[in-house]
């Protein structure tokens, strides 16, 4: 069995034609149109849990966001920019090796980049969100770069997340929002070298998967920490997890997210 290095994922194999900071300067004014769609791909650097990588959210949304555009980026006239990977994990403040950006920074952030998106032909502007964390503030930097730059903005997920409306297994009774199932699965299709499966265990809180509305994803939410729920900080159920099942949720992820930018390319304001 050889060693697995970097150079061995497959989704750090970059299609280079699609690659925004490949271009030369002169290239932007000569490829760069009002056609083209900019992607900038969402991650996060915060704890997963004792049985995936801090990584872990980067990971996925660099996969997918390559996978898409190397499918659809030459028909679609898309652009993949660097993966942001510093962005608001402040639920995860309380385990070190977490790196966050507080969500005042993170917004600026977000601003200042599209600002300089705004400089260039492109008009179509698309965040493809792999954490949970950064969607509301996503949310508004659309509004936001809509508003102060006039660029058409998009937030897209890789899935959505079992407390924003996407699902779960059942056996996290509709809460496995962070290294459960489905993650890890991914995970172990991605980069199976960074996953120690022998530390996973069920972390799924029970007693308010009975509420029928203060529950994750139910309609009234609260403010919460990972590790108001166990020492481990992770909600879900990783123990079911398998590489077969991450090779599922990726294609369907890359097939979803491919979709999406078809209808980016198509969309125009009604009026």
């Amino acid at each position: 069995m050889h060693d697995v290095t970097t150079a061995d994922r497959s989704h750090d194999r970059r299609p280079a034609a699609r690659r925004f900071i490949d271009l030369r300067a002169p290239e932007i004014g000569e490829r760069i149109t009002e056609r083209s769609i900019l992607v900038q791909p969402l991650g996060a650097i915060e704890q997963h849990g004792p049985h995936l990588p801090l990584s872990t959210d980067s990971l996925v949304a660099t996969a997918v966001a390559e996978a898409a555009v190397a499918e659809v980026g030459d028909e679609l006239d898309v652009w993949l920019l660097p993966t942001l990977e510093y962005t608001k994990s402040n639920e995860h403040a309380w385990s070190p090796g977490t790196i966050w950006l507080s969500a005042t920074t993170l917004l600026a952030v977000l601003d200042d980049i599209g600002r300089c998106v705004a400089t260039t032909a492109a008009k179509r502007f698309v965040f493809l969100n792999g954490h949970g964390g950064n969607s509301a503030l996503a949310n508004v930097a659309c509004r936001e770069l809509r508003l102060h730059h006039g660029l058409m903005t998009f937030l897209a997920h890789p899935g959505m997340p079992a407390d924003q409306g996407g699902s779960s297994p059942a056996g996290e009774l509709g809460m496995g929002i962070h290294g459960g199932t489905d993650e890890t699965s991914i995970l172990l299709h991605l980069a199976p070298e960074l996953v120690r499966m022998d530390l996973a265990e069920r972390r799924v809180p029970d007693k308010i998967a009975e509420n029928r509305y203060v529950r994750f994803g139910g309609r009234v939410s609260f403010g919460w920490l990972s590790n108001d729920f166990n020492e481990d900080g992770y909600i879900g159920d990783p123990t079911p997890a398998t590489a077969e099942r991450g090779e599922e949720l990726f294609e369907g992820a890359v097939q979803g997210f491919a979709e999406a930018l078809r209808e980016i390319a198509a969309f125009e304001y009604g009026r």
